[in-house]
């Protein structure tokens, strides 16, 4: 008897209008997403332009995609090619359906042509996506769900997934493994692995994506063995446990034979020398009629000679002072001035003007000294 379950949709599919939104669809695409976000995120903290990994997306994508559904064909012929298969149904990918061998393989081989392309070094972008391809690859199980396919054996168990007549392996028999379900933790669980490992023990170049590969094949190993779907075999064993296995077995000797370099983080400060930081709009705040004390401007934080160092006694107001000795300005945004009463004055009797200020009447008039800010070292 049967106590508790989780419930499938009743439905894989909303439409907008004439336009089908299919959910197996909506959640590679959310998938994908994650997976540029954190991919992006990561390149930053290796001193990469972030967009890379958008370029990278735009060739691996459209590859693993391909790879992915040639795999599954391949790897179940008889339900497009036997008696009653249809090949019309091979381009279906909206039905389910694809490997994720074959989307490893199409997708690196897309993710190369890009990084051949742009010049940068396959081994690190691959380790700066692996935690996102395996989060990418935890929300597309839920697609299964959806579509209610890909399940386990029949059990009782309070976590067993209802699955409806139209789609069950027998006819007789409601609950299954909800393999859908394991996979998705496994993968979480491996992610955080991931990261975890590249915070404290940042590995050689290449290794953590060998490491993801194999900590993911491990995890399949267990969860093929509970899977009915139909699935060619190799003396007794599903085609995806074999694969899983030499898979497995070469992604370790890879982690353990592979010796790169390691690439380390770059400070957040290198990371804005590099221009991998976007900039700030910062307003400056209002005076009691009202007025704008000192105009909005775009701001980039920055820890250099240039901000905020050596200041004595400054009264500043929307000021980014730099060297201000005793000075009272307003709205001034002066570097390395050097006088007793600035209010939107230039410089002081008896000094030389700063390079590119007002001075005199058209300083006073326009309320603020501009001075030209030397490049950051």
């Amino acid at each position: 008897m049967v106590f508790a379950a989780i419930p499938s949709p009743s439905r894989g599919v909303v439409h907008l209008g004439p336009v089908p939104l299919r959910a197996y669809a909506l959640m590679i695409i959310i998938g994908i997403v994650v997976a540029v976000v954190v991919t992006g995120r990561r390149l930053r903290a290796r001193g990469m332009d972030p967009a890379l990994a958008g370029e990278i997306a735009y060739w691996a994508v459209p590859f693993g995609i391909v790879g992915a559904r040639i795999y599954h064909v391949l790897s179940t012929p008889d339900a497009y090619f036997g008696e009653h298969g249809h090949v019309a149904d091979v381009v279906k990918i909206w039905n389910g359906g694809l490997g994720i061998w074959g989307a490893i393989a199409g997708g690196a081989l897309g993710a190369w042509l890009a990084a051949r392309r742009l010049g940068i070094s396959l081994a690190l972008f691959a380790d700066a996506a692996a935690p996102g391809i395996i989060l990418a690859q935890a929300i597309g199980r839920w697609g299964n769900w959806f579509n209610q396919e890909l399940y386990g054996k029949p059990t009782t168990l309070p976590w067993a997934v209802r699955i409806d007549p139209a789609h069950r392996a027998d006819p007789g028999v409601a609950t299954y493994q909800p393999t859908f379900l394991y996979e998705f933790l496994w993968n979480l669980v491996v992610a955080a692995i991931l990261l975890l490992v590249d915070r404290r023990h940042r590995l050689g170049r290449g290794r953590l994506f060998a490491l993801y590969v194999a900590l993911y094949t491990f995890g399949r190993l267990w969860i093929e063995m509970l899977r009915i779907d139909t699935a060619d075999e190799i003396l007794g064993l599903r085609v995806n446990i074999w694969t899983s296995a030499i898979v497995c077995v070469g992604a370790v000797v890879a982690l353990l034979v592979v010796r790169r370099p390691v690439d380390p983080d770059v400070s957040p400060q290198e990371q804005r020398a590099l221009g991998l930081v976007q900039d700030r709009t910062r307003r400056q705040p209002t005076d009691a009629a009202g007025e704008t004390a000192g105009e909005t401007r775009t701001a980039t934080r920055h820890d250099d000679a240039t901000d905020g160092v050596d200041v004595n006694g400054a009264d500043v107001d929307g000021a980014d002072p730099s060297n201000v000795n005793g000075a009272n300005v307003n709205g001034a945004d002066p570097v390395n001035v050097n006088v007793n009463d600035a209010d939107g004055a230039g410089a002081g009797a008896g000094e030389q003007p700063v390079a590119g200020a007002e001075t005199g009447a058209a300083a006073v008039s326009s309320g603020r000294t501009r001075v030209e800010r030397p490049p950051a070292t």
